[in-house]
């Protein structure tokens, strides 16, 4: 059915159609056009960590399909909160994102305030990889220590005096730990580091016998024989330890524990864009090369959708912060 009053130029109601569709027009052809310019990808964790070196794999591959450079900004400090309050800031074009890690994500359960929301002040894109954490003892060490049961059979013997060591206070492994002794009802003291790298060297070393890492982290030295991994945190074995039983399979059933890694942009970025960027990150991440560099260094890809992540990040947040709090962790 025609309505030929609404040719008129001075109709209301046709000027008050315009007007709901321009928005709609203008936000299509902008992401129709975008992106026009290089794309800032802010890693809010150092150089050559696991955050760092998936974010570069994947940007790489993004780089090629949106023709245009993802350049990676590394802004670290405060388990990712520098980086994230910058993001955060940042105007919601379309060319500023972060990459979201799982410490960022409970930072302000560890800090008791962060200068930034995480569900307020950032729009999910999609989840990008997991990371998971394993159990792994100094050989020399801890002889006769081939399993889970047998670090805890040790611990106990040892009145609660053996020694572990994490990446710090709040990082992932130190809260997978000390969830698996409530549960085990065991205890092991922490010995934090600041960062991974020296705690894998006084590892290596015998200074400290047992850590629960990431695996990007001692990857190397379990194929060389200085580390022996005797669990896996998440509720699957993973392809690179194919030998190695999960937590779950070791005595505690249910148990899961995954690090991983999503990419976020900035609250009011364009959802056509939030769109197009989940989409080519899904792309990407089916890629079966960039799955095996993944891979290569110990994290898996695994994309999620923008609701799929927001999901995560709420469970997650929920999760952990309960043993932050019943633990009565701080990194503060």
């Amino acid at each position: 059915m025609a309505f030929p009053f609404l040719s008129s130029p001075r109709n209301p109601v046709r000027r008050a159609l315009i007007a709901l569709a321009l928005p709609l027009l203008a936000g299509s052809a902008f992401a129709q056009a975008w992106p026009t310019k290089p794309i800032t990808l802010v890693v809010p964790f150092p150089p050559g960590g696991p955050t760092d070196v998936a974010s570069r794999i994947v940007a790489q591959k993004m780089s090629l399909a949106l023709k245009q450079n993802i350049l990676v900004d590394n802004r670290s400090g405060a388990s990712g909160t520098i980086g994230a309050a910058f993001a955060a800031k940042a105007a919601p074009d379309g060319y500023t994102f972060v990459m979201l890690a799982t410490p960022t994500l409970l930072a302000s359960h560890l800090y008791g305030t962060v200068p930034y929301d995480i569900f307020k002040n950032f729009t999910p894109v999609g989840t990008v990889y997991d990371l998971p954490i394993v159990m792994v003892v100094n050989p020399k060490a801890l002889p006769g220590v081939n399993g889970l049961q047998d670090l805890i059979a040790k611990a106990k013997a040892d009145g609660g005096k053996l020694n572990y060591t994490t990446a710090g206070a709040g990082s992932f492994g130190h809260l997978t730990t000390e969830q698996l002794k409530n549960i085990g009802k065991f205890e092991m003291q922490h010995v934090p580091y600041r960062g991974s790298a020296p705690a894998v060297t006084d590892l290596i070393g015998g200074q400290v016998p047992a850590m629960f890492s990431d695996l990007v982290a001692v990857i190397p030295h379990i194929r060389a024989g200085t580390l022996r991994p005797i669990a896996v945190g998440s509720g699957k074995r993973v392809s690179l330890l194919p030998d190695v039983k999960t937590v779950a399979e070791q005595g505690f059933p249910g148990f899961d524990a995954t690090s991983w890694g999503g990419l976020l942009a900035p609250a009011g970025t364009p959802k056509d864009v939030v769109e197009r960027m989940s989409a080519e990150l899904k792309k990407a991440l089916a890629d079966k090369e960039v799955g095996e560099k993944l891979q290569s260094v110990g994290s898996f890809a695994a994309y999620g959708t923008p609701e799929q992540t927001a999901t995560r990040m709420r469970q997650d947040f929920e999760r952990w912060g309960k043993v932050i709090r019943d633990n009565k962790i701080t990194n503060q």
